[in-house]
């Protein structure tokens, strides 16, 4: 692509958007997981403030409060996923990190020691959530740092 591309045209002052330059199929997985990461979260908000506010008998907090943290991950990693700053780039693959490093962590400590964090979104690698947890903030990764997404963010010049 040729830097022309996402520069102002000076007769109609338009410009052009790198995002309408990805191939469709790139398009369609950013705004398939735009949709996927809000309502992983609206599932991960209810099953926390269950968890730590209605059910009964609740005597270990770790797993509702790292399903909060989860909650959290997903709310701000969606933010990457349609606000198409630098700065919102850079916030969605910070938090994809920390989520999939939280994944795999927190999966391991559950296989080994099942009864020291209790239910959480990370249990098992996400197994309660048919293991979206685990490889959601993969595609993601890839997707944030495909060139053409990351042109797009304005992170790097195609």
């Amino acid at each position: 692509m040729k830097q022309e591309q996402f520069m102002d045209d000076s007769q109609t002052g338009d410009v052009e958007q790198p995002i309408s330059l990805m191939p469709r199929w790139l398009r369609g997985a950013g705004f398939v997981l735009g949709i996927s990461y809000p309502v992983l979260a609206i599932s991960t908000f209810f099953r926390a403030a269950y968890q730590l506010f209605l059910k009964e008998g609740v005597t270990n907090y770790v797993g509702p409060v790292l399903t909060a943290v989860a909650c959290t991950c997903y709310l701000l990693a969606t933010i990457g996923f349609f606000v198409r700053q630098r700065w919102a780039w850079r916030l969605s693959v910070s938090v994809l990190a920390f989520e999939t490093c939280m994944t795999f962590i927190i999966g391991t400590v559950t296989v080994l020691y099942p009864e020291a964090v209790g239910s959480t979104v990370w249990r098992y690698f996400g197994i309660d959530y048919g293991f979206f947890p685990l490889f959601q903030p993969l595609l993601g990764l890839a997707w944030l740092l495909h060139p053409m997404t990351r042109a797009a963010y304005e992170e790097v010049k195609a």
